[in-house]
This record gives structure tokens, sequence and C-alpha cells, in this order.
């Protein structure tokens, strides 16, 4: 059992011979990273995944691999539209100095792949490496180094500061999900500035509601209560909820400097 869910595992054991037989000789090995590595996944997450490869996928490989994600979400079942994760050559995922080279990537429930550094963080690196899931292949430490503890605080120092304006171009704050995350991925920068470390997001939350300064504690709270409440493109944040969203992002933001 990868998972808590009999319907995921199955459905990774099926992705993972299906890559494996795409990438042939290339493949090196399949990982779970995010919420299901850290021990916190649950219907609400998504389910992300790093497959490693001798060499990025290019050319014929490549577009079987297009294909494949274009037709898992096709399929019945509630996982198949909550795959995320890249396709990371061995050489780039090892070290920091490979930070930012785009992989070919899956965003959750997509089914067109996109070249993107989005799996490519830090905070990606040190969960794969802490408590990364092997599907299949060697371990993953034998593939990825330890991310040092500044190289995630200075990628923490770095968002922060655009983090409510890139939630802006994508996230919509009419929704009561978007407040509910925006909280949360604060708390998880200042987890991690705090640390060195990353923080499942609902460890994060109660951190930061023993942590901070006690005034959150009543926002923290409802955003921990509300999580089980899901997506939902009908539900307007609660009353009063985004002005303290707002109010404790820029409390969050005063930490970078």
């Amino acid at each position: 059992m990868f998972t808590p869910y009999r319907e995921l595992d199955a459905l990774l054991d099926e992705f993972v011979h299906a890559v494996h037989g795409i990438l042939g000789d290339t493949f090196v090995g399949a990982y779970l990273q995010g919420s299901f590595a850290s021990g916190a996944g649950d219907l609400h997450s998504d389910c992300d995944f790093i497959v490693a490869t001798t060499v990025l996928p290019a050319r014929a490989t490549e577009a079987e691999l297009r294909r494949l994600h274009d037709e898992i979400p096709t399929r019945p079942g509630f996982w198949t539209k909550h795959l995320e994760g890249s396709y990371a050559d061995t050489t780039s995922l090892r070290a920091v100095a490979g930070l930012g080279t785009p992989w070919l990537f899956c965003d959750h429930g997509h089914r067109e792949l996109i070249w993107d550094a989005h799996c490519n963080s830090p905070h990606t690196r040190w969960i794969l490496r802490n408590h990364g899931i092997t599907l299949a292949g060697p371990p993953v430490t034998d593939l990825v180094d330890a991310v040092p503890p500044q190289a995630l605080r200075e990628s923490m120092r770095e968002m922060l500061p655009g983090l409510m304006e890139d939630l802006r171009t994508w996230a919509r704050f009419d929704v009561a999900w978007s407040q509910r995350y925006a909280v949360t991925t604060y708390c998880r920068a200042l987890f991690t500035l705090h640390t060195g470390e990353v923080a499942s997001k609902r460890d994060a939350l109660e951190w930061a509601r023993e942590t901070l300064d006690p005034r959150w504690r009543p926002l923290l709270t409802q955003v921990i209560q509300d999580r089980e409440l899901g997506w939902d493109p009908a539900d307007p944040p609660r009353p009063g909820s985004l002005e303290a969203m707002y109010a404790f992002g820029a409390y969050a933001e005063s930490f970078a400097s």
C-alpha cells in the first residue's frame, strides 16, 4: 500500500507500468512526493509524483507521455483527475545546481503536459529526499542530494513579497477555498523560514497557531476546521475572512526582510 486509498494505489500501479513501458531504458524510478509522502494526503489532496529518467523525454517518448496524460483523466474514478507531477532527468534532479530546470509537468488534473519548473523547487526536493515514497526504482536518497536549510529559507524570502500578487493571477478570492489556500501557503513559508524544513499544510497551520502572535489563532482555527469543505466554486468566504487573510499576508510578508 502506497496510500490510504485502494483506488489510488491501483492507478499508481498502472501508471508506473505504463510510464516504464514508454520510457524504456531511460526509466530510473517513480516516487510520491507532496502530501501523500509527508503522511498528510487525503481526499482534498492531489497526488504528487516524480518520475526520474536518465534524460529528459523528447520526440516520440514525449509524444507517448502526452498521449498517456491526455487519456488518464478520461477514465472513470476519482483519482484519475488528481495526479500532478514531473519527469525529471537525474542530472538536474541530483543537486541544488539543477534547481529551476524545466521538466515535463502534469498540472493537477490537466490533460496537457507543459515544460515547467513547478516541481523543481527546494521545498519539493526536501519532501522528496526526506519523505519520498518509492513506487519503483532505487531509494530516492540515491538520486537526490540533501537540500541545505539556507536554500529553503532563501527561496521563501524570495517568494513571500510577491505571494499575494501571484495568487491573484490564478485564484478567485470570491471562493472560500482560495482564502484557506492563501493562509496555508503563508504558514508553510513561515514554518520553513523558522525551521529550514518543510511541513505539510495541516502541520504548518498547527505550528503557526501555536507559535505565531495569538491574534491569528481565530483565523488559523477557521482555516483548519474548514479544510474538510474542499473545493466548491459556489462557496463564498466567511464574513470577514478575506480581510483577515490580507492582514495575515501582510504580517507574514514582513518576515521576508
